[in-house]
């Protein structure tokens, strides 16, 4: 089991910056892509980025040029520093990360953290 914990969430103003963290813990041995979600009131949970182990970053459109994710192996941890906040960004932001044991893959998910742009 990978356990995932977020912290960074918060309020801010629109044009401002934030950066959420994401610890994992656990059998942490093997943990592929690691990534963030996000979901707004009454939508459907979305992919906002994701890191692999090695290889390329992949954005979504709308947030590409503004937000950056990175990834500490040695920490175990995942970044995702987000700058130029819309208030279209408000939602709660979930970390994800996949593992491989053997063939099968298992994907967990973090608590989530809300993320919260005022206009």
């Amino acid at each position: 089991q990978v356990q995932l914990v977020e912290s960074g969430g918060g309020l801010v103003q629109a044009g401002g910056s934030l950066r959420l963290s994401c610890a994992a813990s656990g059998s942490i041995f093997s943990i592929n892509t690691m990534g963030w979600y996000r979901q707004a009131p009454g939508k459907q949970r979305e992919l906002v980025a994701t890191i692999p182990r090695a290889g390329s970053k992949n954005y979504v459109e709308s947030v590409r040029g503004r937000f950056t994710i990175s990834r500490d192996n040695a920490k175990n941890t995942v970044y995702l520093q987000m700058n130029s906040l819309k208030p279209e960004d408000t939602a709660v932001y979930y970390c994800n990360a996949d593992q491989f044991r053997g063939s099968t893959r298992y994907e967990y998910w973090g608590q989530g953290t809300q993320v919260t742009v005022s206009s």
